[in-house]
C-alpha cells in the first residue's frame, strides 16, 4: 500500500483512545514488516476465524443507540471496528508489534465505510476482515482503501493511495 500523507483519524478512533489510551500508543523509528512464518500465519488465521465466529455483527445504533462508537465487543456483539480492535488486541497479546497491526478504513463493495485490520509483514500487507473468512493480501480484496494508522506512530493516520484500476463498484456484488 502506498501512503500519501497524514489525515485526520476517524472520530470513533479518537473516542476509543480517550477510553483506552494504552491501546493507542506505539511508535517505531521505521516501518516494521513482521517476518512471516508458519506460526505467525497460523496465528492470523486462528485469530481471524475465532473473532469472526464468536462475535455477532450488530450496528452501534442497535447496541449503544449511537451512530458510531468504537470499543471492544460487548456481550458477544459488535460492528466492524469492534472486530478489528479485538483482533488487534489478541495479536498484540501474542507478541505482534502494534505498529504492524493497523486499523484501516475502506469502502466496501456497496461503497459503504468499513474497517479491517491490516497486518504488515515481510510478505506483504494482509487483511483480517469480519466479512471474509480468509486472510487475504490487501490487493486481492474488493475494497477501496482510504486511510490507516501510521506505521511510525499508531496515534496518527495516513491517507492511502489505492492505485488499483478495479473499483469496488464494478464488482457487481
Amino acid at each position: 500500500m502506498d501512503m500519501r500523507g497524514t489525515t485526520a483519524p476517524p472520530i470513533g478512533f479518537v473516542q476509543f483512545c480517550k477510553e483506552h489510551l494504552a491501546d493507542c500508543v506505539g511508535t517505531a523509528p521505521a516501518a516494521i514488516r513482521v517476518p512471516m512464518s508458519k506460526t505467525r500465519w497460523d496465528e492470523l488465521i486462528a485469530v481471524n476465524s475465532y473473532v469472526n465466529r464468536v462475535i455477532e455483527p450488530v450496528t452501534d445504533e442497535e447496541l449503544y443507540g449511537v451512530a458510531e462508537y468504537w470499543t471492544y465487543p460487548r456481550q458477544g456483539k459488535g460492528d466492524c471496528e469492534d472486530y478489528v480492535l479485538l483482533k488487534r488486541k489478541m495479536l498484540m497479546d501474542r507478541g505482534w508489534p502494534v505498529t504492524s497491526l493497523l486499523i484501516t478504513v475502506v469502502r466496501d463493495t456497496k461503497n459503504q465505510g468499513h474497517a479491517v485490520l491490516t497486518v504488515v509483514t515481510d510478505r506483504g500487507d494482509y487483511v483480517l476482515d469480519n466479512q471474509q473468512a480468509q486472510v487475504l493480501p490487501w490487493n486481492q480484496t474488493e475494497y477501496r482503501y482510504v486511510k490507516r494508522q501510521s506505521q511510525i506512530d499508531v496515534a496518527r493516520w495516513d491517507t492511502i493511495e489505492d492505485r488499483r484500476t478495479d473499483t469496488v463498484a464494478s464488482t457487481g456484488r
